[in-house]
Parts: structure tokens; C-alpha cells; sequence
């Protein structure tokens, strides 16, 4: 007898699980239930998106880390105290004394200066912001020293907010330290050991890389030699799965202690269950729709107009990302000096199809959405596509993994993506405006991208000088009314990057696990995660 597929069961079949009675999690691990399909390497020079992010801060230790509770206030991580110099070019970082790495070599400036630069040189994804500081392949062994064992210098090629540099220290998985030795023992050729640290870790962090086993499951083990003491939990299993229903149960069941990717109805009825927690907290990343200005119809301001006008923000928001994210239309996230409140954009479907008509557009014309098939990206995509059509728009939306739907954006060969993105990390609108916005060079030879104004096609010269004189501007007032006049410009031009929601992360914890606290960065550390029951 061949028995129907339910997809809950089935993610719990593959994932090991079989009915049984309730039984508690072991008192010493920690059993996390997440959609793993964009975690598609454990390099931090190659890393992206928010998934890898709590992964990376156990495994590794930065110089210094955002307190997860007040994002502007910086902790010291593995540098116990630092300076910036008067004419606010240089910071210097002095490392603690005694740290090491899991393999058991001594942590020192070296490696953190090499780590830097191996992020730089590989330039890949998170060469990025360092690359917007001044930074490159042929300037950096110069700027970035060690001056001693315990000494690390940074000097900024240009004019810079150090705070900036700083935030990005402490936020982006490119600044993680590696064991330079233990790297390069397994380098191929001119790979700076990319190859093996794809599915390998060489940190110092309060957990080590037992096993990985892609879209299936990861195993963390207690690092007993951490520096600030070993973890309480004994090991950290992580394990794929998507549908939120085999979450949802499995929290019921007491299968998993922690799930990450819960969909709105499911995060619903867990607010209402007395044996959990439902953490939320606001990121600084954005769901958005993206349009390419290399795409004929949407190089037509007035089609990109009529698109911002056939979102239905309110029923998006309403409906679909409870648990996900919050309204929100602007580059810049709320909160911060230099945001602005939103300008009150609502689906139109009378003025885009005026506009289209303007275009050239009356009868419509056909298109592509591409996607995750992961909630709630594929339900904004779907509500867009009804909206779409009610102008004429004809869109088919096209599903595919990280790599398929951020890929066609990097090769600029795409017409409209939902996404989510748009730095934040660093709380600073340089941030934002750097990830979504800015564009130094358009042109295809230039392949910025790491930059989501390349992706798009977008550029222009005026938001650009704005935001080289925001960055080394050291008037914070002055700086706040360049971002403003930046947001500002960006809609007049009707930008191609139309943010939907700004990222919240919610966490929904079993109770008796504590010591955890969610970071509004990503960067949740574990090292003092423990249970009472």
C-alpha cells in the first residue's frame, strides 16, 4: 500500500525523527531545527547571508563584538581594548594574552592581520566593505599589521569613520581570525586554503566542526580550551528542516530545544503555548523587490514607478511577515541617525497602469520573478505576481536555490528578484546605503558584485559623492542629512531596490534552555547557553 506524502512527516523522516513518546532533549546539547539551504559554505571570506552568521560566531572569535541588546555599544572580544589615533587614520587593537586556537597553535596579531587581508585578496562577498573603506588587494599588508604578537594596527587609506570600521569588525564574518598555519596547510594553489575551509573551520571560538553534512545536519562540539572558559552545553546539533509544520511539531514533541524559520500561522499558535519563548528582535536587512535596470521594461523609470506602485505592502505585511519582518520602504532601517519615516507607498493599480500606458506599456508585457521557495519569500513573490497582473504584467515566477536566484543577480541576468539583504550589520546607514545603493562603476567589466546597485544597473554620480562625504564626515549631524538627502534621491529616481519589510529574527526557544539572547546582527553566540530542565 503506497501511503499519501505529507511534507511535515517527510522532513521529519529524512531529518531521523520517528514517532515516539515525549522525552526531554539531552540536558548537555542543544537541539536547533532551521532551513539549512543557504548555508552553502563555512569560509568566512566567502560566507553569505544570515544563516551562516550564528554558525561563524561560535566557530570563531572577532576582535571585538556587538552587545546584543544595545547594537551601538561595542564589547571586547579578542582584542581587550583599542585606540584611535588623534587624526582618526589609524586603530590600534591590543589582543588578550594566552588565547588559542582549537588546533592548539597561539592566537596572535599575525594571524588576525593575515585573516583581514586573506578577505581582501580572495575578494569574494565579504571583501566588500573593506573594499568601500579604501582597502585592496595591493594596499593591504601595508595598512593592515601586526606591530607586535599582541598588536594589531589598521590604518585607513582615506578618510573614514573609524566607528564604522570598527561596527564591521564586529559584524561581518570576514573579520573572523583565522589560524593562519592550519589555513595553509590545506591551501591549493593561490586559494588561500578556500577550498578546504568551504567545509572545515580554523577558529578559535567556543565550539568546534564536528561533522557537516550539507541540507542534513551540522554537530558542534564544546571547545574546552576557550578562552573564556568552556561552553555549558557539551555540543550544538543543528539540523535542515524546512517546513515549518515539522518545526512546529517537533517543538511540540520536545524533539529540538530552538527553531529558526517558522511561518506566520505556525509562529501564531507558539505565542499561545505556555512550554516556549518567541524571541523577536529588528535586523537591519530588508525583504525587497529588486528590478533590473538591464532588463528593458524596468530601465523605463516610469515601468520601475508602476511596479512600486502594484506592491501590496499592507496585505504583504499583514499577512505574510508576522514573525518575519516589519513595514518598511525605505534603504535605510528605522532607528538609526540619518533614517527617515516611510513616504507611504500603497498599491496603486490606476496610477501604474497610467504610468505603464505613459511607458509604452498599455497592454503590459511579460516577465520573470525568481525566488527562494522558502516562506515567506515565495509568498511575497506570489502576492507580487496577482498584483503584477492586475496592470497587465504577465510574471512567471521561477523558484531556485541561494545560489540559482542571488547567482542570476550577480551575473545581472534576471528581471525582478525577491530578496532579502541590503547590509545592516554595522548599525550605521553607511551600511544600507553601501549594500543597496551605491554603484562607483557600472559597467559589466567591472563586476562589482558585491554591490546590489551593480546587480540592478544602477548608478549615480550625485548618491555617490553624497556618500563618500557621508563616510568621513565627522559632524554625525552633517552625516545624518547626506544619508536623508541620499534616501531622498533614490526615490525621486525611483530606485530599483523596493524594500517590502525591514528583517526581524524571530527564534522560538523551548523552555528550560537559557542564557539566550538573539542578536539583532546574527552574531547569537552560545558559549552560555545552558538548561535547567
Amino acid at each position: 500500500m503506497k501511503l499519501p506524502y505529507v511534507p511535515a512527516l517527510a522532513a521529519m523522516l529524512c531529518a531521523g525523527y520517528v514517532a515516539a513518546a515525549h522525552a526531554a532533549t539531552p540536558a548537555d546539547q542543544l537541539l536547533v531545527g532551521m532551513n539549512m539551504n543557504n548555508v552553502l559554505t563555512l569560509d568566512p571570506a566567502a560566507a553569505t547571508g544570515n544563516d551562516v552568521m550564528p554558525v561563524a560566531a561560535n566557530l570563531y572569535d572577532f576582535l571585538v563584538e556587538l552587545d546584543p541588546k544595545q547594537v551601538t555599544h561595542m564589547l571586547p572580544g579578542l582584542a581587550e581594548s583599542w585606540t584611535v589615533s588623534p587624526d582618526r587614520r589609524r586603530i590600534d587593537f591590543r589582543l588578550r594574552a594566552g588565547v588559542t586556537f582549537q588546533s592548539g597553535d597561539p592566537l596572535t596579531a599575525d594571524d588576525a592581520a593575515w585573516s583581514l587581508q586573506r578577505t581582501v585578496k580572495m575578494n569574494r562577498a565579504l571583501a566588500s566593505p573593506w573594499k568601500s573603506y579604501g582597502f585592496s588587494a595591493q594596499n593591504v599588508d601595508t595598512l593592515v599589521r601586526a606591530a607586535d604578537d599582541r598588536t594589531l594596527s589598521i590604518t585607513l587609506p582615506h578618510a573614514v569613520d573609524p566607528t564604522l570600521v570598527i561596527y564591521t569588525l564586529a559584524t561581518s564574518i570576514g573579520a573572523a581570525v583565522l589560524d593562519r598555519r592550519e589555513v595553509l596547510a590545506h591551501a591549493r594553489g593561490n586559494d588561500y586554503g578556500g577550498g578546504w575551509l568551504a567545509t572545515h573551520a580554523a577558529g578559535s571560538g567556543a565550539f568546534a566542526l564536528a561533522q557537516w553534512k550539507p541540507e542534513d545536519v551540522m554537530i558542534l562540539t564544546r571547545n574546552a580550551a576557550y578562552w573564556r572558559g568552556p561552553a555549558k552545553l557539551r555540543r550544538v546539533v543543528l539540523r535542515h528542516i524546512p517546513e515549518s509544520q515539522a518545526l512546529r511539531f517537533m517543538l511540540d514533541r520536545d524533539d529540538i530545544d530552538l527553531a529558526l524559520g517558522l511561518s506566520a500561522p505556525d509562529l501564531v499558535a507558539m505565542r499561545r503555548d505556555p512550554h516556549v519563548d518567541v524571541m523577536t528582535v529588528a535586523t537591519g536587512a530588508m525583504y525587497y523587490v529588486a528590478l533590473s535596470m538591464q532588463s528593458k521594461p524596468f530601465a523605463d523609470a516610469r515601468v520601475r514607478e508602476a511596479v512600486r506602485s502594484l506592491i501590496d505592502y499592507d496585505g504583504i505585511n499583514r499577512y505574510v511577515m508576522a514573525g518575519y519582518g516589519v513595514p518598511h520602504q525605505r534603504p535605510v532601517q528605522s532607528g538609526l541617525p540619518g533614517s527617515l519615516p516611510d513616504p507611504g507607498y500603497r498599491l496603486d493599480v490606476s496610477h501604474a497602469r497610467a504610468l505603464l500606458a505613459q511607458a509604452g506599456y498599455a497592454d503590459g508585457f511579460d516577465t520573470t520573478i525568481r525566488v527562494l521557495a522558502d516562506p515567506p519569500f515565495l509568498n511575497i513573490a506570489t502576492s507580487l505576481q496577482a498584483t503584477l497582473a492586475q496592470a497587465g504584467i504577465r510574471a512567471q515566477v521561477i523558484t531556485g536555490t541561494g545560489n540559482q536566484v542571488y547567482g542570476a543577480m550577480r551575473d545581472r541576468r534576471f528581471d525582478i528578484v525577491v530578496g532579502r539583504g541590503g547590509g545592516g550589520l554595522e548599525p550605521d546607514p553607511f551600511s544600507n546605503v553601501r549594500a543597496l545603493v551605491y554603484n562607483p562603476d557600472n559597467r559589466d567589466a567591472a563586476k562589482l558584485t558585491n554591490f546590489q546597485g551593480w546587480r540592478t544597473g544602477f548608478a549615480d554620480e550625485q548618491i555617490n559623492r553624497w556618500f563618500a562625504s557621508a563616510q568621513a564626515d565627522p559632524d554625525p549631524q552633517s552625516q545624518a542629512k547626506l544619508y536623508q538627502a541620499i534616501q531622498q534621491r533614490y526615490a525621486e529616481l525611483v530606485g530599483p531596490i523596493l524594500p517590502v519589510s525591514q528583517s526581524t529574527n524571530t527564534v522560538v526557544v523551548r523552555r528550560g534552555v537559557d542564557g539566550y539572547v538573539p542578536s539583532p546582527v546574527w552574531t547569537t553566540r552560545l558559549w552560555a547557553v545552558g538548561k535547567t530542565s
